[in-house]
C-alpha cells in the first residue's frame, strides 16, 4: 500500500460513524410495546419501588413493557435453540435457565429494574418462574477483606469470590435441580454465614450486580478464561451522568441516615449522628473515593458489551434506549 492509499484508509476510518446500537427516543421505545397488556397496578408499583426510585405507570408502560416484550421473545428464541441442539445432539435435555444480567454503578436503580423485570417477565404463561439474585453474596467476607487490606476497594472487581459466582452460574446453566447462593446483608454489611438463597431451576434467572459485564483477562497460553457475562443471554446496563448518579447517591445515604441507619445494629450507625453537613460531606467523600473510582475503572468500560443500554436522566426516567444491532 503506497502513503497516499495508507492515508485515505486512515482518514475513511477516523470518520467511521458506525455504532453497535439502534437507538430509540423514549416515544420511539414506547411503541414497541404493542399490544403487550399491563399486568401491573399500582399497589405492585409501591412494592417494587426503590429508596430513591418511585415508579411511575408511565415509566412501567412506555419503557419496562417493550422490555419484557422483547425478553419474552429473547427467551423463547433460547429455548427454541436449546431444543434444536438437543435434537442435533440426540438428549432429552430439560430446560435450561435464561440468564439475564442487570449491570450498572452503585445508586444507579440496578435493583428496581431487576424487581420490575422479574415482576413483569413472571406474568408471562410460558416462563413464569422467574428469580433475582444480587452479586453482593458473593463478596468477600468484611474479615477476608480486611485481611487482604482492601475494605477501601469493596464492589471492585478483586472483592468478590469470582470462582465461587462462576461456579455458581455454571450449575444454574447446566439445568441443576438445586444451586445455593451465600447471602449479603446491607444492613450488616457483610455476608451472612450459614445463609443461603436456593435456586431451583428457574424458567429465567436476573443476576444484578456491579461488575457482570466485567470482562476476564486473555489467557497466555490460550485455554478459556470464563466470565460472568458468558453465562447470560441477555445484558441490560443503567446508564446515567456520574454527577447526577453522585447527587443520588449522597441523597441516599442522607436518607438511610434517618432510616436505618439509626439501628444500632446497623454497620453505619454511627453515620446517624453526624451533623448534616457533616453527613453529607462523608458521603461525598465515599462517593469519590470508592464509588466513582469503581465506576470510572471498572463499570463504565464495560457499558458496550450490554446488550441494551437504559440512559437516565436526573429524575430516574429513562430517555434513551440503545439496543445491540444482532
Amino acid at each position: 500500500m503506497n502513503l497516499a492509499a495508507l492515508r485515505l484508509e486512515m482518514a475513511n476510518r477516523s470518520t467511521l460513524q458506525f455504532s453497535p446500537y439502534r437507538v430509540f427516543t423514549r416515544d420511539e421505545w414506547a411503541r414497541l410495546r404493542a399490544d403487550t397488556p399491563m399486568t401491573l397496578v399500582e399497589r405492585d408499583l409501591e412494592q417494587l419501588s426503590g429508596l430513591m426510585q418511585e415508579l411511575s405507570m408511565a415509566e412501567v408502560e412506555q419503557i419496562y413493557l417493550p422490555m419484557s416484550r422483547l425478553l419474552n421473545l429473547y427467551v423463547a428464541a433460547a429455548q427454541e435453540l436449546h431444543a434444536v441442539t438437543s435434537r442435533f445432539l440426540g438428549r432429552k435435555d430439560g430446560k435450561v435457565p435464561f440468564i439475564l444480567g442487570v449491570a450498572g454503578s452503585v445508586a444507579v436503580g440496578k435493583s428496581t429494574t431487576a424487581r420490575v423485570l422479574r415482576a413483569l417477565l413472571a406474568r408471562w404463561p410460558d416462563h413464569p418462574r422467574v428469580d433475582l439474585i444480587t452479586t453482593d453474596g458473593f463478596l468477600l467476607p468484611n474479615s477476608d477483606l480486611e485481611g487482604r487490606g482492601i475494605m477501601n476497594r469493596k464492589g471492585f472487581p478483586e472483592s468478590f469470590d469470582t470462582a465461587q459466582l462462576l461456579n455458581f452460574l455454571a450449575d444454574v446453566k447446566s439445568g441443576r435441580e438445586r444451586v445455593e447462593a451465600p447471602v449479603y446483608s446491607h444492613f450488616h454489611y457483610d455476608i451472612l454465614p450459614g445463609q443461603t438463597v436456593v435456586i431451583e431451576r428457574p424458567d429465567i434467572l436476573i443476576v444484578e450486580g456491579l461488575n457482570v459485564l466485567q470482562p476476564a483477562r486473555l489467557p497466555r497460553d490460550g485455554e478459556a478464561i470464563p466470565f460472568v457475562s458468558d453465562f447470560f443471554d441477555f445484558s441490560i446496563y443503567i446508564d446515567a451522568d456520574p454527577r447526577v448518579i453522585e447527587d443520588w447517591y449522597v441523597a441516599r445515604f442522607m436518607k438511610l441516615r434517618t432510616t436505618a441507619f439509626r439501628d444500632p445494629g446497623a454497620y453505619f450507625h454511627r453515620y446517624a449522628s453526624l451533623p448534616v453537613d457533616a453527613a453529607q460531606a462523608r458521603a461525598l467523600e465515599i462517593w469519590r473515593t470508592i464509588n466513582l473510582k469503581n465506576l470510572e475503572e471498572n463499570i463504565l468500560p464495560t457499558r458496550q458489551r450490554a446488550s441494551l443500554i437504559l440512559r437516565k436522566g436526573s429524575n430516574h426516567r429513562i430517555e434513551s434506549v440503545a439496543l445491540r444491532r444482532i
